[in-house]
């Protein structure tokens, strides 16, 4: 009922950037929250940067400490779409980057359900 649909990731050398977006789609009645999350291979799957209350006109943002001041979050309420803004990029952000949709559809609402992208993969590396 609800997908969430990726783009944005590839090859970049150390120091570069990339912008992740992430478009949420299908019979939603209201976004709680979107994000971004990473997996490393090896390692578990690790917050990066969340909006909660994204439907609201002050939102509130989380940053992991390992990207904050190099990586910004951002959304477009009308579609449903966030952004993840990704600079000075290391060698150690390489990872599968996922977004993470909160959603509340018509199937669920007033509840919400947790609904993840395929996953876009994002190497830094020369």
């Amino acid at each position: 009922q609800v997908q969430l649909v990726e783009s944005g990731g590839g090859l970049v050398q150390p120091g570069g950037s990339l912008r992740l977006s992430c478009a949420a789609s299908g019979s939603i009645v209201s976004v709680s929250a979107m994000g971004w999350y990473r997996q490393a291979p090896g390692k578990e799957r690790e917050l990066v940067a969340i909006i909660t209350r994204a439907d609201d006109a002050n939102p509130t943002t989380d940053i992991a400490d390992s990207v904050k001041g190099r990586f910004t979050i951002s959304r477009d309420t009308p579609k449903s779409t966030v952004y993840l803004q990704m600079n000075s990029l290391k060698p150690e952000d390489t990872a599968v980057y996922y977004c993470l949709g909160r959603v509340a559809h018509r199937g669920s609402w007033p509840s919400t359900e947790n609904y993840w992208g395929q996953g876009t993969q994002v190497t830094v590396s020369s």
